[in-house]
């Protein structure tokens, strides 16, 4: 019996360093004539093949017609020159396949998996999806009121638009601050025209990308992908020159979001973040685990186990391509709203007065190891490492160094991390709740600015 269980733990001690030794796979790159990026990678476990196409196709370029990357996107499963949205979702639908269609800040794209039987199929699919998709006006405007109502019922819940408010608020001028699905007022006068133009000229070969991950022989799969997309004449893709905007306010502001039917307010205190590609986001990431990355975090905690404020309380920092922003979030009764803030700003200001000691960091370090390869487990998560590889301008390196990265972060380093990136001062707040309840409390944070929650835009 003790040989057995040593065994056992054996192989469990085994799987683990497997795992905290995750690498990228091994993968091919290359460009077609017309500029289309392709990355190959084999991965033999299961007879599945998964696609990841990107394009600089996402909402930074809506301008002022907010929603438009997103209703393009949605718009190419709308019917192709061979087949209607109908036949498209019946053909993936009766061989078990799926395929979808996305607009985020920094890109656009479609993803897809299907089995190795019905690739023939599903690549003919995605070529018409993306080589020559027929923005059917019926479907565009059917799918358009469709849009409208869900903008309205989204009102409805304030930790559904409380991102929005917050990145009007924080961005400012910078495109980024337009929210992704649009405005009522902006969708409705959206055509199936402007669909089709925003297509031409932000779908370009010149700066896209297809990822293809599954059972195949890479050989074989460069002359399918050659014969497929190789022949594809798109617009050029246009150089846009942006400058990285200022997240460095001149002091705290409040931003209350009028909801007077509300019994709870929805906050979030924010403050500068990093980018995609910031060189520290690993050590940042251990210690934002410690404040509020985690059930077990000292945010959670606080407000929700020791004091009942909230069900729940988390920071997280999201990373665009040229900034990123640092948030904590939550929810409490409209009475407790300035002791959640307070004890929330209370366990922030700890983070930087008290630190982290040795034993909570080797906590944080191993919950980050371990969560760490779980999310490339798959091949579909691969495809869209790999595209987003492409977007963001980063390589191989920043997965395949992340253990020895995370390793290597010493309490020392974690001070200085802390004191660099999370926010202690001139922070920026963003509360949706009843106004009239909350309005003269929440005015020692900084200088308020109201809107009503009803209003179109943000």
């Amino acid at each position: 019996m003790k040989k057995i269980l040593f065994v056992f733990a054996a192989l469990l001690s085994l799987s683990a360093s497997a795992q905290n030794n995750f690498k990228v796979p091994a993968f091919e790159k290359f460009k077609l004539k017309n500029g289309l990026t392709i990355y190959l990678m084999e991965q033999h476990e299961v007879p599945l093949i998964n696609v990841s196409a990107v394009f600089d196709a996402g909402s930074i370029n809506d301008g002022e017609r907010f929603g438009l990357a997103s209703i393009t996107a949605d718009a190419l499963l709308f019917g192709t020159q061979k087949y209607t949205k109908p036949q498209i979702e019946e053909m993936t639908d009766f061989v078990g396949a799926t395929i979808n269609t996305y607009a985020a800040k920094d890109m656009a794209g479609v993803t897809s998996s299907f089995a190795v039987k019905d690739q023939d199929k599903l690549f003919d699919i995605i070529q018409q999806v993306l080589m020559h998709p027929a923005f059917d006006k019926t479907e565009f405007e059917k799918h358009k009121q469709r849009a409208i109502q869900e903008l309205v019922r989204q009102k409805e819940s304030p930790r559904a638009v409380i991102s929005n408010y917050m990145n009007a608020f924080m961005f400012n001028n910078f495109p980024y601050a337009t929210p992704g699905d649009g405005i009522t007022s902006t969708i409705e006068k959206l055509t199936a025209a402007d669909a089709k133009a925003f297509y031409e000229g932000n779908y370009t070969s010149g700066k896209g990308a297809i990822a293809i991950v599954g059972d195949f022989k890479t050989a074989d799969m460069k002359k399918k992908v050659t014969a497929l997309f190789g022949t594809w004449k798109t617009a050029p893709y246009r150089m846009v020159k942006r400058v990285a905007p200022d997240l460095e306010f001149e002091k705290s502001r409040v931003l209350l979001v009028d909801k007077p039917d509300a019994r709870e307010t929805t906050f979030v205190i924010a403050g500068q973040g990093v980018d995609y590609n910031s060189a520290d986001y690993v050590p940042v990431m251990v210690v934002n685990t410690i404040l509020g990355g985690r059930f077990t975090s000292w945010l959670n905690d606080a407000l929700r186990v020791n004091s009942g404020l909230t069900y729940g309380a988390r920071s997280a920092f999201t990373r665009y391509k040229y900034a990123g922003t640092f948030a904590i979030s939550t929810f409490t009764k409209n009475s407790t709203t300035v002791p959640a803030i307070d004890m929330a700003m209370q366990v922030l200001d700890s983070l930087h007065k008290t630190g982290i000691n040795e034993e909570i960091l080797q906590s944080a370090k191993a919950y980050v190891k371990g969560s760490f390869p779980p999310a490339f487990e798959s091949a579909g998560a691969l495809a869209r490492l790999l595209t987003d590889m492409h977007v963001f301008n980063f390589d191989e390196s920043y997965i395949n160094t992340f253990q020895s990265k995370v390793d290597g972060l010493t309490t020392a380093r974690a001070k200085e991390i802390i004191d660099t990136y999370f926010p202690k001062d001139k922070l920026q707040f963003v509360l949706i709740g009843k106004a009239d309840e909350i309005r003269d409390q929440v005015k020692k944070y900084g200088d308020i600015t109201e809107k009503q929650i009803k209003v179109d835009g943000f």
